[in-house]
């Protein structure tokens, strides 16, 4: 009779799967030997892979090492030791046995004195790209009554080969353009060089990335992640030309200098499209991904990429770089035989387009040209809302054409006095006087006395004291209220970061009528003030916006409808100002209205303002200095000086 506790042929042992996770296993199921009596026991060969799984996975390789026959030890060992750094991988997961079609079916498959067991690998690629997992494979050996693993690199993958290793091909895109209006680019080439490594060719890695990263602060102290920057060359392919920086010529020749020196880095000379042409502010520039700016724009970008720093190229940087398509390769050390193991296909980029019209960014960008102070501009279409213009000037790379705060003066004096005409039902022609001095609430208000008039001569003649004293027609919450027909403090659901304004309810009569006049706690941007002017040419206040099929994370206010009456007031006033009051100096055409004012703020500096419109455009000026705006206004409008 034979023994029933030997079978002829291949025999599968099947079991539930077990996952191997901080060096302890955690098992399903139990493996039984089939006995019968007088039956002898197999010695099993999942205890030898279970050994080998849990070594490798934890970083013990040594002792995953010593699970195996065919090869070296230590080569072993080292070829294990080095999957994590050729894949830069943020974790690695191994598992028995291997999901068929969802199935869950796991096996070793014993023959005799030979075995083969299936598993699980699953490899966190971090920056990288997804997950990766994929099947293994091993082939075991019962010598000396234990079962060993039989060395192979192809247990590290299935098509490794012998004298190949695995790494990372990051397949980066050519970054989308920034355009303007007609869809031509807003950007200008510039020289640059690549900066970066042969990562095989580097006598010391870590001493190179730590110079670079050491070397290449940026503003703010900002720096590159050494650490990380190692991982990222460790995974590339040795003899492929891998960039870390790109640098702007003439703008970083200082810091090419500093890198110059650096043993192992190498400079590729080339041609970029990536410095703005006009209205840097808003465009923003691009910059090596420093620590704190990966935090921004997060995964899948990597240190030492180029990515936006700030402006549009920073808000939109995804959708103007895209994302890298990431390969993982089996390669020789030639790269000449390379074999790709599996893929992830990036975003492909796409172009911005912005509202900009070069021809009147041209002319505002002029009107500013040689003024002693910081100063911006904005023009806008009242028609649509659009950014036509957005200039600055001495701002120290900060955007104030939109995120000023500035007390307006009597440039404010426009809502007031729309809420005049619409809640109080005064109009251009009411009675009025400016006196030299008035008292409201406690606050002094003072200006040239001009006597009894109107409230457009009084307008025209900039008199603070006339709003004040009218500040009586309106209560503290419609005057507010007024404002906000105005978009003054409301969200506009702009694509870029803008201060709407901000008129809070007054708490007395003496706030109010410091409100009436655009002093007090009222503050203002160019930007919210140029859609002022539009609403009183347009009758109608249009959120603006300065990105074209750029999906708003916050959906815009709708447009606010101004009583009609109240509008050919208030455009007869502006009319008058522009004729015979202050804005008079603007005055080149027919169609051209405003205002100029002069304003004190809260720590004793002048802002000059012009705040206007001509034919379907608005515009408001804003300098930090006392100047004559009404002539730079009309530098804008005729484009000479």
């Amino acid at each position: 009779m034979k023994n029933p506790g030997r079978r002829r042929g291949p025999r599968r042992i099947p079991l539930r799967p077990f996952v191997l996770g901080g060096g302890a296993l955690t098992m399903c199921g139990l493996l039984v030997a089939t006995m019968m009596p007088g039956a002898r026991a197999e010695p099993s060969a999942m205890p030898a892979v279970r050994d080998f799984l849990i070594a490798w996975q934890v970083g013990n390789y040594e002792a995953a090492a010593r699970q195996t026959v065919g090869a070296d030890k230590e080569q072993v060992a080292d070829a294990l030791s080095r999957v994590r750094q050729q894949l830069d991988a943020a974790a690695l997961r191994l598992s028995l046995g291997t999901e068929v079609q969802g199935s869950g079916v796991d096996q070793i498959v014993k023959k005799g004195d030979e075995a083969d067991a299936r598993f699980t690998v699953k490899i966190d690629l971090g920056e990288n790209g997804q997950p990766w997992q994929y099947p293994g494979l091993m082939h075991l050996r019962r010598t000396g009554g234990k079962w060993k693993v039989v060395w192979n690199p192809s247990i590290i993958n299935t098509k490794l080969k012998q004298g190949q290793r695995l790494a990372v091909v990051t397949e980066v895109p050519k970054r989308a353009p920034i355009t303007d209006t007609q869809g031509r680019p807003v950007l200008r080439e510039v020289g640059a060089y690549n900066v970066g490594v042969f990562p095989g060719q580097l006598a010391d890695p870590e001493k190179t990335l730590d110079q670079l990263a050491e070397r290449a602060k940026m503003d703010g102290g900002r720096r590159l992640d050494a650490e990380r920057l190692l991982g990222r060359v460790r995974s590339a392919p040795p003899q492929a030309f891998l960039p870390l920086l790109t640098l702007q010529v003439p703008a970083h020749n200082a810091l090419i200098r500093r890198l110059n020196t650096i043993p192992g880095l190498r400079f590729e000379e080339t041609k970029a499209l990536i410095a703005p042409a006009y209205a840097p502010e808003l465009v923003g520039h691009l910059g090596p991904a420093t620590a704190d700016r990966l935090q921004q724009v997060g995964a899948p970008y990597q240190p030492g990429d180029t990515i936006g720093v700030s402006g549009v190229q920073l808000l939109q940087q995804r959708r103007l770089a895209g994302t890298p398509t990431v390969r993982v390769v089996a390669q020789d050390e030639s790269g000449k035989n390379t074999e790709e193991l599996r893929s992830w296909e990036g975003q492909q980029p796409e172009q911005v387009q912005t509202t900009l019209d070069p021809g009147y960014q041209a002319r505002s960008d002029f009107a500013l040209q040689g003024l002693p102070y910081a100063a911006s501009m904005v023009v806008v279409r009242p028609s649509t809302g659009e950014v036509l213009a957005v200039s600055n000037r001495g701002t120290n790379g900060e955007n104030r054409a939109f995120e000023g705060h500035y007390p307006p003066g009597l440039t404010f004096g426009i809502v007031s006095a729309e809420a005049l005409f619409s809640q109080a039902k005064l109009n251009q022609s009411t009675e009025t006087s400016c006196p030299a001095s008035v008292a409201v609430g406690g606050k002094t208000f003072t200006n040239r006395a001009r006597g009894d008039t109107t409230l457009a001569n009084a307008f025209a003649a900039s008199c603070k004291t006339s709003l004040a004293q009218l500040s009586g027609k309106l209560d503290a919450q419609t005057l507010v209220q007024e404002a906000g027909q105005f978009g003054i403090g409301k969200n506009w659901g702009l694509s870029v970061p803008a201060f709407t304004g901000s008129v809070p309810t007054p708490a007395n009569d003496g706030e109010k009528a410091a409100a009436m006049v655009g002093e007090g706690k009222v503050e203002m941007s160019p930007l919210g003030m140029a859609l002022v002017a539009a609403a009183a040419q347009n009758g109608t206040w249009k959120p603006p916006y300065v990105l074209k099929d750029v999906q708003q994370t916050v959906q815009a206010p709708a447009p606010q409808n101004l009583q009609s009456e109240a509008i050919v007031s208030l455009k007869r006033v502006l009319s008058r100002n522009a004729t015979h009051g202050n804005a008079r100096g603007a005055r080149v055409s027919g169609d051209v209205v405003g205002v100029a004012a002069l304003a004190t703020s809260g720590n004793g500096k002048t802002v000059s303002w012009f705040v206007g419109s001509s034919g379907d455009r608005a515009f408001a000026i804003a300098v930090e200095g006392t100047v004559n705006t009404a002539q730079i206004a009309a530098r804008f409008l005729t484009g000479r000086p």
